[in-house]
């Protein structure tokens, strides 16, 4: 950390186990001061939080950037994608938030791909095809569970709309975030009356979507628990996805693989994605051009778990093997199995726990690579270098199976939290009218070390997966 006498701006990156705070030199890039904050998220039928928490990790985090964060003249939030926050009239859950890996709303996703012209139709309309991460399903679950609570709701926002309106008092979302609701269509770039009239929701109770590079609102003077000055520019914010590709100063056709709690294959473009198999997620960036991404709910959090089953540290990885698995902990979105458990096959009297391990990294890695192609565009270059990002790829097992399964050089950025530097570099695009991207790249976020493609990628292992994942069938729960 350092001092800094030009403008400072905050960026907020509120995840799903914790808020993370940075404050950042705008002239620099620098960052000054940072605080951390975790939540709580149930671990039982579903996947909840409640929204106070995040604020209340808000307020404590920016305290522990003391008069940083008091000194900053423009703040912006980057959010967990998807999750669904009701509101009472008074601006209070009306329950927990559904998060994004909540697979409860799988059937009413299944029911609205078929309801409304099946998966080609929604790809082709909204750029998406409903699944049980998407906020729309999870609407829908709600209003067939919980009706009372449907009925109690006066406004639906997302995490970072939530937040976002704890600053301001206003009801704001972005495009980017916007796009991963399924009640958007990128066709359009607007809310669809028929899909929000089908699941029973009124589109006066959803936020009014800002323009890329618009101001949100300012700080109101309300909660003295901030420390912000009445009047801070408050920018639009966005889904967590979207802030790291700004965090990055992503240019068209540069691949991202991003290793956290969840994983994530994305790169931006100029054109709109329209993949009619749900792969593909065709997310706006919050730019003005998009954000093709591919999502798996089992990543790092999988892999941790399997390594203490083992009592292994997650470095004790050992190489060779017959051992497969499917790290699907927790259902999984891609490949679209909601319903899914782990699977172990191939095991032998001389498979190692390290084989086993490695096993883990692999199957995560493969449903990431699997959907690369499909992410990047025709004319993208074939060979340009992964950007690797998220908490695992700082991990040298996580490197290495993406390299050897990838057959690309990887680039590890040396930036950390690009979710809270992607919203910092979205406030200070607001408060200087610079683009969020350039800010960035002047930042020079991308910046780290190169890491040689591997000789010959592990085809062997990539068709062995690709094999126990086409015979699972009901093993896997997914029926």
């Amino acid at each position: 950390m350092s001092a800094a006498d030009g403008p400072l701006v905050v960026g907020v990156d509120s995840s799903t186990q914790s808020t993370k705070v940075l404050v950042v030199d705008v002239a620099t890039g620098a960052t000054v001061a940072s605080g951390q904050a975790p939540h709580t998220v149930t671990s039982g039928a579903g996947r909840e939080s409640d929204p106070e928490e995040w604020y209340r990790a808000l307020r404590e985090a920016l305290a522990q950037c003391g008069d940083a964060a008091r000194r900053a003249s423009a703040v912006s939030v980057g959010g967990q994608q998807h999750g669904l926050v009701t509101l009472d009239a008074q601006g209070r859950p009306v329950r927990p938030a559904l998060l994004w890996n909540d697979v409860r709303s799988a059937p009413q996703a299944r029911r609205l791909v078929d309801e409304l012209g099946g998966a080609k139709a929604w790809a082709e309309r909204f750029g998406v095809v409903p699944a049980a991460s998407f906020t729309v399903s999870k609407w829908a679950w709600l209003a067939e569970h919980e009706p009372e609570a449907a009925r109690a709701t006066a406004a639906v926002r997302l995490p970072h709309d939530y937040l976002t309106g704890r600053l301001t008092g206003e009801g704001t979302t972005d495009r980017g975030d916007a796009s991963g609701t399924g009640w958007w269509a990128s066709s359009t770039e607007a809310y669809d009356e028929e899909v929000l009239g089908r699941v029973g929701l009124d589109p006066a109770l959803l936020p009014r979507v800002v323009a890329p590079g618009e101001v949100a609102g300012t700080v109101r003077a309300r909660d003295g628990k901030l420390p912000f000055a009445e009047g801070t520019l408050v920018a639009a914010g966005t889904g967590d996805n979207a802030a790291a590709a700004l965090g990055l100063g992503l240019l068209p056709g540069t691949p991202v693989l991003s290793l956290g709690t969840s994983g994530t294959v994305y790169a931006v473009s100029r054109n709109r994605p329209a993949d009619p198999s749900g792969t593909v997620a065709g997310f706006a960036d919050a730019r003005g051009d998009w954000l093709p991404l591919a999502c798996t709910l089992n990543c790092t959090l999988a892999v941790d778990r399997i390594a203490a089953l083992l009592g292994l540290d997650r470095e004790a990885v050992e190489a060779g093997g017959t051992a497969t698995i499917l790290p699907y902990l927790d259902g999984e979105r891609t490949p679209n199995l909601p319903d899914a458990s782990g699977l172990l096959t191939g095991l032998r009297h001389d498979t190692t726990g390290g084989q086993l391990l490695q096993a883990a990294y692999d199957g995560a890695v493969h449903a990431l690579l699997g959907a690369l192609d499909r992410v990047l565009d025709a004319d993208a270059d074939p060979a340009a270098p992964l950007l690797l990002i998220g908490g695992g790829a700082r991990g040298t097992a996580w490197q290495e199976t993406v390299r050897r399964l990838s057959g690309r050089a990887v680039q590890v950025p040396e930036a950390g939290e690009l979710v809270a530097l992607g919203a910092a570099a979205q406030a200070a695009g607001v408060l200087t009218g610079e683009d969020p991207g350039a800010v960035a790249r002047r930042w020079d976020t991308a910046r780290g070390p190169l890491l040689d493609p591997v000789e010959r990628r592990d085809e062997a292992t990539l068709e062995r997966i690709s094999g126990v994942l086409a015979g699972a069938g009901a093993l896997l729960g997914s029926g």
